[in-house]
């Protein structure tokens, strides 16, 4: 039989195998890779005549014993890893032995497993074939996080002797999550770290090397010989990324500005998609640098995103920017500024150089001037809003130009929003004032003046958030007035109690669709393009009411008593309560106009979505949403998309990550998130393992000790096991998560699970101990938590 020996230096492409493919550019880059070659075209029927002066020449040189591995055509691809589907044979040191290697590695392209796992006929397979590495330590490295999708983060697994333990996960490894600057944000490791810093520092280079070569995050093996030496054993695409987290992130205003998520965070909790940034994000940003052209600390408007950031998904105050204001105006300092959004002075914050006193004299009328005749633009929004019809429409390009359109009137409503919100503000900021100072002069502290200023406020009435509640409260105690509605209301599914609510004309029913007829543009992230509001979502509105229903008709649950405020003696604190009242009253109803014109638009965009899937431009309409406003003018165009639209695509895959990240209130230049720390072990109701795969689920525990009790799963439930390997890929068509007490990011269970799109918790330690068979549980594949819930 004729086999072709092909030389690493020979390959230039990945025709034979993505193995061979990464271990000839590690040589050319110029990092150490084990001495070997490549067998072409690998036959299952060898004997020792075909194979057996390979083997003598790597012996004649001091090469052996070799390592004999798949590099079928597809592996360690863009698409597929193949991990563990195809055998390997380590540690051959006789010519018998080679052959026996090459003929079992060879065989290995017609398993099951490895059909099941791709979908596809057997692939044409080669072999690697490389001295062995007489590892003292060996393990992987990533150059993003496969965990989280952060691609600046960079991941180290180690473990003392062969890496073969830690990938077939039969050992727990030293893990070590390093961040943008080489730092450790996690350092998980053992009494004896495997490790030194420098090692750490060494690997990490070569990665980022290796990654730089290819242009995208890589998944590389390595291996510390007795000598100290680091050698490359492989390199791979990482093949389970989501879209780069930050790629819609807008540009910083400054590298030494400071960004928070207070405030901001509040409005617009979570992650958005980039769509939401381009509309209302750009609203917002507007409306704040209008109101600091009126007070003179910026001379125009200037450019989006100078007041508000927009980073891996999430939105940001720049206080920076906002800083113009408090250098600007009377009576009011940086530590004001950053206590009224932070709810603490800001030290990172620099203060901008003060106004001479007649500046801040003028910018003070101006901007309270400005607030305090927000009235006629206030009384006005009603109609103005009206004046937008939300496009019906079958030409793209018309219903583009009719939103963008609504977008500009998108910004004047929310500027007047903000002009509202100035002047609750400044009543707000008087009355405190006053108070504060009334206090101090009897001897009493700030604080108790702040106090009493922050009772009367909330002594307003007919505020628009309270009478939206009162409403909603009393659509629900109506249905609970009847026990046979309340009953049936609880029994059936959230969204099928609300729709069949809905549909009846009781006088529950009824108020609900009077409710929803004034308050449905409402609900949670209502300023999300892409989120629904209460009206379009049955099912959170569903599950909201079914709450309450239950708390009314619970007797010793009846909630706190509304409480009343008293009214002062003094006319003086009287009369700045009522405008303090009277400007809460018109900050809450602009905040309702301005969801109404969000809702409003994102009907719009809704529309425009399914107008783009049935021209044929987009794949489904939700994808509208994944792309800014300057992006859809090429989408609603004639020109090639098709790149355009495989980004978007990774974009929405990759919310689901930036929605889990979490970061300092307060950030200097870029915003950076957190990286999360979960410590191992168990409490009563959480165990601590590593997060290996993200997402949530709920579900029942299946405890599999072995592969035989895991012929008892069924669909749907959570398989906890001490480990798996190749042999369990079939049920992972099954279970709903993963989770085992050792192994690593890149054993077989965390590998397949991301591929799967599983959660996956590995490394608890105590799972398989601390659950049984039956148990309901949580597992956090963000977070690396399985919480035992309640029967």
């Amino acid at each position: 039989m004729s086999l072709t020996a092909i030389e690493f230096d020979q390959v230039t492409d990945d025709r034979y195998g993505g193995k061979a493919a990464g271990l000839a550019q590690l040589r050319r880059l110029g990092l150490p890779v084990p001495v070997g070659f490549v067998i072409a075209d690998a036959a299952e029927r060898v004997t020792i005549d075909d194979v057996g002066e390979w083997f003598s020449r790597m012996a004649a040189v001091g090469a052996t014993p070799v390592a004999v591995r798949s590099s079928a055509v597809g592996e360690d691809g863009d698409d597929q890893s193949f991990a563990g589907q195809y055998d390997t044979v380590l540690g051959v040191d006789s010519v018998d032995d080679f052959a026996a290697a090459v003929q079992t590695c060879a065989a290995s392209v017609h398993s099951r497993r490895a059909s099941a796992y791709s979908g596809q006929p057997s692939a044409t397979m080669h072999l690697v074939v490389q001295q062995m590495v007489d590892a003292r330590a060996a393990g992987v490295v990533f150059t993003a996080d496969p965990a989280t999708g952060r691609r600046d983060l960079t991941v180290i697994d180690a473990i003392a002797g062969l890496g073969e333990a830690l990938v077939d996960g039969t050992a727990s490894s030293d893990h070590i999550v390093l961040d943008s600057r080489g730092n450790p944000g996690v350092r998980d490791v053992g009494e004896v770290p495997v490790l030194s810093s420098d090692e750490i520092a060494e690997i990490r280079s070569g990665a980022l090397r290796a990654a730089q070569h290819w242009d995208r995050p890589m998944d590389l093996e390595w291996a510390i010989d007795q000598s100290g030496k680091l050698w490359w054993l492989q390199a791979r695409p990482i093949t389970t990324l989501p879209g780069d987290l930050s790629e819609m992130d807008s540009p910083l205003a400054g590298a030494d500005h400071v960004y928070t998520r207070c405030n901001i965070g509040e409005m617009m909790p979570g992650a958005f998609c980039p769509l939401t940034a381009s509309v209302s994000g750009f609203a917002i940003d507007y409306a704040m640098q209008m109101t600091q052209v009126v007070a003179r600390a910026q001379q125009s408007y200037e450019k989006p995103w100078l007041q508000v950031g927009y980073f891996q998904g999430h939105m940001f105050l720049n206080l920076t920017e906002g800083t113009g204001l408090s250098s600007g105006l009377l009576g009011n300092s940086l530590e004001q500024f950053s206590t009224s959004i932070c709810g603490r002075v800001v030290d990172e914050l620099e203060p901008k150089p003060p106004k001479p006193f007649v500046s801040k004299l003028i910018n003070t009328v101006r901007l309270t001037t400005y607030a305090l005749s927000a009235g006629p633009a206030i009384r006005r929004l009603q109609d103005q809003i009206a004046e937008f019809h939300i496009p019906t429409s079958d030409d793209p390009r018309l219903v583009l130009r009719q939103l963008n359109s609504g977008v500009q009137q998108y910004c004047d409503v929310t500027l007047t929003h903000v002009r509202s919100s100035s002047r609750a503000a400044v009543a707000a900021n008087i009355l405190e004032s006053v108070l504060m100072g009334r206090a101090v002069k009897e001897g009493r502290g700030e604080d108790e003046g702040r106090t009493e200023a922050t009772r009367l406020m909330a002594g307003a009435s007919d505020v628009e958030s309270a009478l939206m509640l009162e409403e909603l409260d009393s659509v629900v105690n109506t249905i609970a007035a009847d026990g046979a509605a309340a009953e049936q209301f609880l029994a059936g599914e959230p969204d099928v109690a609300v729709n069949e609510l809905r549909a009846t004309r009781s006088a529950s029913g009824m108020a609900l669709e009077e409710f929803l007829t004034r308050h449905g543009h409402r609900g949670y992230r209502e300023l999300c393009m892409r989120d629904p509001s209460w009206a379009e979502d049955p099912e959170g509105l569903g599950a909201m009411m079914q709450v309450m229903v239950r708390s009314a008709l619970d007797p010793a649950d009846r909630g706190p008593a509304k409480t009343h405020v008293e009214a002062p003696r003094s006319s003086t604190i009287r009369f700045l309560a009522r405008l303090a009242q009277g400007g809460a009253r018109g900050r809450e109803e602009t905040k309702s106009k301005m969801a109404l014109m969000a809702h409003a638009l994102k009907l719009g965009y809704r529309h425009l979505g399914e107008v783009l899937v049935k021209v044929g431009r987009l794949p489904d309409s939700d994808l509208v949403f994944f792309f800014d406003r300057a992006e859809l003018n090429h989408v609603v165009g004639s020109e090639d998309v098709a790149g355009l639209v495989q980004r978007a695509l990774k974009r929405r895959e990759a919310l689901a990550f930036q929605n889990s990240l979490e970061f300092d209130d307060v950030s200097v230049g870029r915003p950076t998130p957190l990286i999360a720390r979960p410590q191992r072990g168990v409490t009563d109701d959480e165990i601590i393992g590593r997060p290996a795969s993200r997402g949530t689920v709920e579900g029942v525990v299946r405890v599999a000790k072995s592969i035989v009790d895991a012929r008892d799963l069924q669909r749907g439930e959570i398989l906890v096991t001490p480990v798996t390997d190749v042999g369990w890929t079939p049920y992972f068509t099954v279970i709903a998560a993963l989770v085992t007490d050792i192994g690593s990011s890149v054993s077989h269970g965390a590998v397949v699970a991301r591929e799967y799109g599983l959660p996956c918790v590995v490394n608890t330690l105590v799972a398989t101990q601390s659950l049984k068979t039956g148990d309901r549980v949580r597992v956090d594949g963000d977070r690396g938590v399985v919480t035992r819930l309640d029967e």
